[in-house]
């Protein structure tokens, strides 16, 4: 299924602050630091009305882990508004965290979300993590090492760029030989790569530094999920805009999955049935 991508602005405002610092020193160990104020907005997902009939119920309790009644999400939480700190710096927010917790609901487990650098959570699904919530693009590549969910969301790419420079990034011509930039391991890499071939990829880990790097002018702009990109735009001060620069619907319409350990097929049937619901119910709209 698909879900067209709607307008995150006021959220991306609610996550304004957690922008206004580079990025936090997350690893593997989940052991992260942030300096972010943001405010926890998300609202959370009822799953309460899915069905819980016999079949769901033998599917769920054959899908659960066995891993002290927790199921284990690797998320990479500097990516407000999907993932990102609550204002204690500590609390995982965000309409992927959300997520992962009406799955856990589902099945009956307690969320563990651990941070990690994005380009590490899917060689670890199936030994370190249950889960990848991450606004994993599906790609063949990918499906070689996991499997997908269904999609809970398609995104439109945007390019960021530094205040007054949106009319000058505007086309493809004029970002020959200059660097745009990426977080590492992403789909947006692969973008800058295949439609912009005449510029200079630039990766970084985190999308805070990438767009210091914008605001410092030492790259031309970065590429990111539209709301992501609407929230470091709201988060700048007024250093960073949306260029007027626009990617194909064939070169970039993104479906987003949760990604999932080859062999369970229990598991991804629970998770499109969450999935199913609150895309469809709206409430992950609503968030």
């Amino acid at each position: 299924m698909s879900l067209k991508f709607k307008s995150f602005a006021a959220l991306a405002l609610s996550a304004a602050m957690m922008f206004s610092v580079a990025a936090c020193g997350t690893t593997d160990s989940g052991d992260a630091k942030s300096d972010s104020k943001a405010k926890n907005t998300t609202v959370g997902y009822d799953v309460s009305t899915i069905k819980k009939d016999d079949e769901l119920a033998k599917l769920a309790a054959s899908a659960k882990p066995v891993k002290d009644g927790e199921l284990s999400v690797g998320m990479e939480l500097s990516y407000a508004p999907a993932e990102f700190y609550a204002e204690d710096g500590k609390t995982p927010v965000g309409y992927d965290v959300d997520m992962s917790k009406a799955i856990a609901q589902t099945l009956g487990l307690k969320p563990k979300i651990v941070s990690s650098m994005f380009d590490t959570i899917v060689p670890s699904i199936g030994s370190k993590y249950d889960l990848g919530i991450a606004a994993f693009t599906k790609t063949p590549e990918r499906a070689e090492e996991i499997d997908f969910s269904d999609l809970y969301e398609t995104s439109a790419q945007l390019l960021i760029v530094k205040a007054g420079n949106a009319d000058t990034y505007s086309t493809k011509e004029s970002l020959v030989g200059l660097k745009v930039g990426a977080q590492k391991g992403t789909i947006q890499s692969q973008l800058i790569q295949s439609a912009l071939p005449e510029s200079e990829l630039f990766e970084l880990e985190k999308y805070p530094a990438l767009a210091l790097e914008v605001q410092n002018g030492n790259i031309a702009g970065l590429v990111v999920d539209q709301a992501v990109g609407e929230a470091l735009v709201a988060s700048s001060n007024g250093a960073l805009e949306v260029s007027n620069f626009t990617f194909t619907a064939e070169e970039a319409s993104f479906g987003k999955s949760v990604v999932i350990a080859k062999g369970n097929e229990d598991l991804v049937a629970v998770v499109n049935e969450v999935i199913n619901k609150v895309t469809a119910d709206g409430s992950y709209q609503k968030a």
